[in-house]
């Protein structure tokens, strides 16, 4: 087995739903663990926590999630961007997924613990206290989803399959109290790595994917197709510096 390369990992690193109940060595994933140490984190204070889990009542509770995440995609009904083929294919993947959960060989959560506060007192005047607070909870995903990357690319790189999934946060605190996870580690993920029975390779393109809006600095910007050119030059010079 060798290592491919990252750009082919990125553009071939599909969501893996269906996975063989093959082993995988802990060699495998210790290695894949080492690659999301390596990701950045606010101020560097690497409060990440990755636990790898075999318990089959795991599936129990992700099913429960996944029920509800069920009732909420029939409210919703088909997304735009994707066709009835393709939403009935992403339906029955994951459909295929909540009964299966468990036959992958590993279960691997990323956590994060919350980062602490300052005391009120100890703010200056200037410093809204519950806008600080709002503002640390709106940036904590910044700590950990950098590294669930690169798990990604890393299960990509070893021929691992693997997928980002997020149902069991509907029932957290059940899954907390199982595992035994502490109250100050918040769950981002639940991502089962096995061997794949699906084929990697690139995304099918979506409606409105393949636009591009270009900025101020000749640079080309994908993914504004719903924003006015001139909101995408506005948007360029403020990230850029680059004049209006």
């Amino acid at each position: 087995m060798s290592d491919i390369g990252l750009f082919e990992a990125i553009y071939s690193a599909r969501s893996i739903r269906k996975l063989s109940p093959d082993p995988v060595s802990e060699e495998l994933i210790t290695r894949v663990l080492e690659t999301a140490t390596q990701a950045s984190s606010a101020g560097n204070a690497q409060n990440w926590v990755f636990v790898v889990v075999r318990d089959p009542k795991v599936g129990a509770i992700y099913r429960k999630g996944s029920d509800i995440a069920n009732a909420v995609y029939a409210a919703r009904g088909r997304p735009e961007h994707l066709s009835e083929a393709q939403y009935q294919r992403f339906m029955g993947s994951g459909a295929w997924l909540w009964d299966r959960l468990t036959e992958a060989p590993a279960l691997l959560i990323p956590c994060l613990r919350q980062r602490a506060m300052l005391a009120r007192d100890r703010l200056p005047p200037e410093v809204s206290y519950d806008d600080e607070l709002t503002y640390l909870d709106g940036i904590r995903g910044a700590s950990i989803y950098p590294a669930v990357q690169n798990i990604i690319l890393a299960c990509r790189a070893l021929g691992l399959g693997t997928v980002l999934t997020t149902n069991h946060l509907r029932c957290e605190a059940e899954l907390k109290v199982l595992l035994g996870i502490p109250d100050d580690l918040a769950t981002f993920a639940l991502m089962p790595i096995g061997w794949p029975l699906q084929n990697f390779g690139p995304l099918p393109p979506q409606a409105g994917a393949r636009s591009r809006v270009r900025g101020s600095m000749g640079r080309t910007v994908a993914g504004l197709d719903r924003v006015t050119p001139g909101r995408a030059r506005s948007c360029m010079s403020a990230r850029t510096g680059a004049a209006g």
